[in-house]
């Protein structure tokens, strides 16, 4: 490492203003980015920020204007380089916490049910964190940095991070017999968060998305992380059944409406569908159709929309699919109640 720093310094040096060799700092950081703690991270920026500094000090030739714009775009890149992968640190602590926290209580028999559940609901975050990890290391990783969809990366990491942790919180208290924490909320747009965090499997899964949510629908009175939580599920459900399917005839269909003093939403697939037989099932705990499965996804989520004052089912649909629908109250039910 002291090498290549060495090497950059005195390419740096050795050229004209105009040519902004210490960008390269960048690729020592993120070599280092394993070997030193954040402190050394730290330590490693300063001596980057001040190499480049003296760099310019002792250039022979060259347009000086030019060689400050250089010196100043090299250190922005150095200190936001430095800046992205001490969040993306935080952000791995982070998920690394919350899978130990996890262990730990899969420890306690008498928690047995409950780690199950909290196991299933926080996967999909915790996958999306890795998916979005992996990502903002290719974005650091290319020559040079792309900044911006590195952060972009990030972001997604510490939001994904926050709703496992929320995702946990609301199971834990659903299974201890608490209340949900109703309040009112904007119904479309939890919605549309929760569609947002799952369009790249869709793109993945060549799956085209069509949504028709009521413009004026009164705000929804519920828990809106655990409603979240439900309509992550159900979303993920039917593109799991969309993926044994022809991929021209996968569409996803998504609509709110309003039914009377409630909140209807609907998340049909363009699937295989479901059988008659499996409808008395579906809900019940354990009981699954997939070969992977565990089958506590519908059941928590029959438990958490019946908490909430709603009641959710599953029909056939027109084209062979399967179509779940669930109700929530709204701030109009409440003052009728």
């Amino acid at each position: 490492m002291v090498i290549v720093m060495a090497a950059i310094f005195v390419a740096d040096t050795a050229t004209s203003y105009e040519v902004a060799a210490a960008v390269f700092y960048t690729v020592v950081i993120l070599t280092a980015t394993r070997a030193l703690d954040r402190r050394g991270l730290i330590a490693l920026t300063a001596i980057c920020i001040a190499l480049t500094v003296i760099s310019l000090a002792f250039t022979p030739n060259g347009n000086l204007r030019s060689g400050l714009i250089n010196m100043g775009i090299s250190i922005a890149a150095i200190v936001i380089t430095s800046y992205l992968i001490l969040k993306m640190e935080a952000a791995r602590t982070a998920a690394h916490d919350a899978q130990a926290q996890l262990m730990r209580i899969a420890r306690v028999k008498s928690l047995e049910g409950l780690t199950t559940s909290i196991a299933h609901e926080v996967n999909q975050p915790l996958a999306a964190i890795v998916t979005s990890g992996n990502a903002c290391q290719r974005w650091l990783a290319q020559e040079p940095p792309n900044l911006d969809k590195a952060r972009q990366a990030l972001d997604r990491i510490l939001g994904d991070a926050g709703r496992a942790s929320s995702i946990i919180a609301r199971v834990r208290s659903l299974t201890r017999g608490e209340p949900p924490r109703k309040d009112a909320f904007e119904f479309n747009q939890a919605i549309m968060e929760v569609i947002a965090q799952s369009q790249a499997e869709m793109e993945r899964n060549g799956i085209i998305l069509e949504t028709s949510l009521f413009a004026d629908l009164p705000p929804a009175l519920a828990d809106r992380v655990q409603i979240q939580q439900v309509v992550g599920n159900l979303v993920l459900n039917a593109i799991e059944a969309m993926a044994a399917v022809s991929a021209r005839s996968r569409t996803l269909y998504v609509m709110s409406e309003r039914k009377g003093d409630a909140i209807l939403l609907s998340v049909s697939d363009s699937g295989a569908g479901l059988p008659a037989a499996v409808h008395e099932h579906l809900f019940e705990a354990f009981w699954t159709t997939k070969p992977e499965g565990i089958g506590v996804g519908l059941s928590i989520s029959r438990a958490i929309i019946e908490a909430n004052g709603g009641q959710i089912w599953a029909d056939p649909t027109e084209s062979g699919g399967a179509s779940f629908r669930f109700t929530v109250p709204t701030t109009a039910w409440e003052r009728r109640a």
